[in-house]
C-alpha cells in the first residue's frame, strides 16, 4: 500500500499515523520491523496513538499503543 505520507524512507508522524489506520498486514510487518530497529520510531508511535487512547473505535491505535508500551517495558 503506498502510503500518502510515506514517499520517502523516513517514519514522520503522519506516515506512521496513515501506516496505522489503513495499512494492511504487509504495511504493519514494516512497522514492527522499523520500531524493533529504531527506537526512535518506538516514540513516534506512542507519540501518535496517545490521542486516540480516549476513543474507544480507534482500536488499532490502541493495539499499537500496547504494542509499543510492551516493547519499552521489555527493553
Amino acid at each position: 500500500m503506498l502510503h500518502r505520507h510515506l514517499n520517502h524512507q523516513r517514519y514522520t508522524l503522519a506516515a506512521i499515523d496513515d501506516m496505522i489506520a489503513r495499512g494492511l498486514w504487509r504495511d504493519w510487518v514494516e512497522l514492527r520491523r522499523a520500531v524493533l530497529t529504531d527506537r526512535a520510531v518506538l516514540d513516534k508511535v506512542e507519540r501518535v496513538c496517545r490521542p486516540y487512547t480516549a476513543d474507544p473505535y480507534a482500536q488499532r491505535h490502541h493495539f499499537w499503543m500496547h504494542y509499543a508500551q510492551a516493547h519499552r517495558a521489555a527493553a
